[in-house]
């Protein structure tokens, strides 16, 4: 054992003896000195000039906002100082009054009730299906003129029975109401709306009204939007404006409050009264079936299969009318999981459908050069890709990493004039939520990473670009104090949810792991890291912005945000 211990010993202290006399030495304090200079010159030759670029690029895309919100709020201003609603622009008559259907060409039957059809897609809406089916079949129409279609999709039998005993028990109470449901879910939505039409009663309906699942028109709903289709044969679509039973609920419903009011109160507008184009959004809305037949019907290619069919019907040459005076209540996703799903769907989907029919647009020849121009720069690439883009790249990613470099400078005007106008401009579509409108700017800033992301997966159709998740409802639709005064307290009570007929499945144990979103959690982190650099070194001033804006990607990565679901 010594002398293998001995032999040992020796190896170590020869191979000690040779090191000591090999001629090359090395210098780590010149290795280090050689290390610096590579990161110097890769810092001065790639990485400065990167982020310059993308500074330019940000400012660029700030600006492209800009404009575009000035100019829909001096549309909209214009419109409401005017007092150009669409009742003036467009010709509108009460259907069965009498008028001068001679002199416009339209004949006795422009004044009778034209069959119109009611569809209500369905997919497990074990909270709301009472709701929305009562709301549909108290709908204001004659009974004979009218088919309310429910498509029930639910995977769920006991759900699926439930609904198509409700339809039963309107169908007792003299409700022209058909219950469909098919084999497969092919297509999603889109699916069931295509599958709905196939029918022959379908045929002799000339309108088409649609609503979600959670969506609670008013009686006279159909008689406030029919007529606009009746006396306009140009029109396709009349869009509704929605209205939120639960926006008190907590701040994350606040602030979709504050971003949807702005979409429809400004934005849908402007569009409706410039270009007479906007993208449907899937419910609320009035369709022609002759429009919806000429655009191509129903295609399940992107998961904004409304979006899809305005874009297709525009190009063929019809028109789409707003009427924001009519309002559908609706519940906003309360769960910051169910709105980071709509979400992806909703960034997803616009930015595939982009991709498929850029061209497409740009070679039409039934619509104007300016109606193309507004579609592909205005509604797509500013609305759709720039605003996700900018808002992420921008707020979370360049500010905080000029931060770590001198050379780099952002004017004052990129950081807080042009930002403060945007916000100022958007903020004016819900003015009782003003007081929370720098939450609402860091939530917007926080979700610009899921948005960025879901508009990259979708022009590259990658990963999640076909994915369809159902927007959860809570019910929260009954929470509404109804009228009940005269004959519509009878309906409320027909449509009144109470306890849920189908108890909730208890929820699986969540791991620790999972419980987290770790790109908030990291994305916040390293803001907050770069504040602190502002604070001990940089000191260019950026620092109380990153800090408010590092602790709201917190607050959203561990989600203290939004409703804890049943």
């Amino acid at each position: 054992m010594s002398s293998g211990g001995g032999g040992g010993g020796g190896v170590a202290e020869e191979v000690a003896r040779l090191w000591r006399e090999l001629p090359v030495r090395v210098d780590w304090a010149a290795v280090a000195a050689q290390c610096a200079e590579v990161v110097a010159a890769a810092r001065a030759l790639v990485v400065v000039p990167a982020v310059r670029l993308l500074v330019a690029v940000s400012l660029a895309m700030t600006v492209m906002i800009l404009i575009e919100k000035l100019f829909v709020a001096a549309v909209c201003l214009s419109v409401r100082t005017l007092r150009f609603k669409p009742e003036r622009r467009y010709r509108w008559l009460p259907i069965g009054a009498a008028g001068d259907e001679e002199e416009a060409g339209l004949g006795a039957a422009a004044a009778a009730f034209p069959m119109v059809l009611v569809q209500i897609p369905m997919f497990n809406e074990r909270e709301v299906y009472k709701l929305s089916i009562g709301a549909a079949c108290s709908l204001d129409w004659p009974s004979d003129r009218v088919v309310i279609q429910v498509l029930d999709d639910s995977t769920d039998p006991v759900v699926k029975d439930l609904v198509e005993m409700e339809c039963q028990r309107w169908k007792g109470k003299g409700v022209n109401i058909k219950y469909e449901v098919r084999l497969n879910r092919k297509g999603y939505k889109a699916g069931a709306l295509k599958e709905g039409l196939k029918h022959d009663y379908v045929k002799e309906c000339e309108y088409i009204a649609m609503f979600d699942a959670d969506f609670q028109p008013e009686s006279d709903f159909l008689l406030r939007t029919i007529p606009f289709l009746v006396h306009n044969p140009k029109i396709a679509l009349v869009q509704t404006r929605w209205k939120f039973v639960n926006a008190d609920e907590c701040l994350l419903t606040r602030f979709q409050e504050m971003s949807l009011d702005y979409h429809f109160k400004y934005e849908q507008e402007a569009g409706s009264s410039v270009y007479s184009f906007f993208g449907f959004n899937g419910t609320a809305g009035v369709w022609r079936i002759a429009a919806i037949n000429d655009a191509g019907g129903w295609k399940d290619r992107t998961t904004v299969e409304d979006m899809d069919l305005a874009v297709r019907a525009t190009l063929q040459g019809w028109k789409f009318v707003y009427v924001g005076d009519v309002k559908v209540k609706s519940e906003l996703p309360s769960t910051f999981k169910a709105y980071r799903f709509q979400q992806h769907r909703w960034s997803c989907g616009p930015a595939n459908l982009f991709k498929k029919m850029m061209v497409e647009i740009l070679e039409n020849k039934k619509v104007s050069l300016w109606n193309k121009i507004h579609l592909w720069y205005d509604f797509f690439f500013v609305g759709k890709i720039a605003a996700h883009t900018v808002t992420f790249i921008y707020y979370c990613l360049v500010i905080p990493v000029s931060v770590w470099l001198p050379e780099v400078q952002i004017p004052l005007w990129g950081v807080v004039y042009v930002p403060t106008v945007i916000t100022l401009l958007k903020a004016v579509g819900t003015p009782s939520s003003f007081h929370l409108v720098i939450l609402w700017v860091l939530f917007e800033n926080v979700m610009s990473l899921h948005r960025i992301n879901a508009a990259i997966t979708g022009l590259l159709e990658a990963g999640r670009v076909n994915e369809w998740v159902v927007t959860e409802k809570l019910g929260d639709g009954n929470k509404t104090k109804p009228a009940t005064n005269g004959s519509d307290a009878v309906k409320v009570i027909d449509v009144e949810l109470t306890t849920p007929l189908v108890p909730k499945l208890k929820k699986r144990r969540t791991r620790f792991w999972d419980k987290y979103h770790y790109p908030e959690l990291f994305v916040g982190t390293c803001i907050i890291v770069s504040g602190f650099y502002d604070v001990f070194y940089a000191k260019k001033g950026y620092y109380v912005f990153l800090f408010i804006q590092g602790l709201a990607f917190l607050v959203v990565g561990f989600e203290y945000i939004g409703v804890c679901p049943p």
